[in-house]
């Protein structure tokens, strides 16, 4: 079992900026990948990064080179620098870390959910 508890959301302007925790604790020694999604009212959750255990990225388009993933192996943490933050950007993040059992069962473990506001 793994527990995700973020942190870090809250209300900003357009063209500001958020930092987004994500404190991961129980079995992290079986996580594979660890990231972020989104959920914004009337859509479905989307993925925004994910990091792996060896640091490879992946990002939506709609934030590459603006939203920034890293991670902490030492604190089993995960952060999500957003940059130059859009209305459309407005959403509930959720933390995702992802384990595979030796006979490559996937599992997904999620946080609470932190929400972003983006407006003026």
């Amino acid at each position: 079992q793994v527990q995700l508890v973020e942190s870090g959301g809250g209300l900003v302007q357009p063209g500001g900026s958020l930092r987004l925790s994500c404190a991961a604790s129980g079995s992290i020694f079986s996580i594979n990948v660890m990231g972020w999604y989104r959920q914004a009212p009337g859509k479905q959750r989307e993925l925004v990064a994910t990091i792996t255990n060896g640091g490879s990225t992946n990002y939506a388009d709609s934030v590459k080179g603006r939203f920034t993933i890293s991670r902490d192996n030492a604190k089993n943490g995960v952060y999500l620098q957003m940059n130059s933050l859009k209305p459309e950007d407005t959403a509930v993040y959720y933390c995702n870390a992802v384990t595979l059992s030796p006979f490559g069962t996937r599992r997904d473990y999620w946080g609470q959910g932190t929400q972003v506001t983006v407006s003026s």
